[in-house]
């Protein structure tokens, strides 16, 4: 096993462990995460319309 694959298990095993003991926060970090990619796809959107 290499170091990229041991990382990646632990973060993985890191986010399932937050997730089960802090689901509100998950879901506010998810929930804000979509925020953000919407307001990035609005802004993108206006910016191509307006060229």
């Amino acid at each position: 096993m290499n170091l990229k694959t041991i990382l990646t298990w632990a973060g993985v095993a890191f986010l399932i462990w937050w997730v089960i003991q802090q689901p509100t926060s998950a879901a506010h970090l998810v929930h804000n995460i979509g925020n953000l990619l919407t307001t990035a796809a609005n802004g993108l959107s206006h910016f191509v319309a307006n060229i």
